[in-house]
């Protein structure tokens, strides 16, 4: 890459978080994003997202929206099991208490992705945006690993 690609790519890379507000990159002042990644699934099957999210801050804080410009729809989840049956359901909101965590784990809390925008397998990374009730938006890249992956 020249340096005028490198230069020209750096600069829409820039109008482009410029146009989220505040945007931080998997961390900020009072939320930081660890453990992300996706399982995959094949033939455009929906792909769950799984991720820790962490509130630094003396106040809670909820997560109140999530997107991703790799899926055309990304929304969150909750697995319950009752008895032997398991069922999904959406979440609007996600409080993540003050100097607390949340976990995102298979059977539980997840980011439901579909629609993708592009080719996606195991191996790439793909972002998350996750909206904050503060206005803050952080940005989780998420590493895509294969169907039978656990954590």
């Amino acid at each position: 890459m020249t340096s005028i690609s490198r230069l020209f790519s750096r600069m829409a890379t820039g109008l482009v978080l410029a146009g989220f507000g505040t945007l931080a990159l998997a961390q900020s002042p009072n939320v930081s994003i660890d453990k992300a990644w996706v399982r995959w699934l094949p033939s455009e099957l929906p792909a769950a997202g799984y991720l820790t999210i962490t509130n630094h801050g003396a106040q809670p804080v909820d997560l109140v929206g999530i997107t991703s410009p790799d899926y055309g729809m990304a929304m969150l989840h909750q697995t319950t099991t009752e008895g032997s049956t398991a069922k999904m359901a959406m979440v609007a909101k996600l409080t993540v208490p003050a100097h607390g965590k949340v976990a995102f784990t298979p059977g539980n809390y997840h980011v439901m992705l579909e629609q993708p925008k592009h080719a996606i397998a195991p191996g790439d990374n793909i972002k998350l945006l996750l909206t904050f009730s503060d206005g803050e938006t952080v940005i989780a890249p998420m590493a895509v690993k294969p169907p039978g992956t656990t954590e």
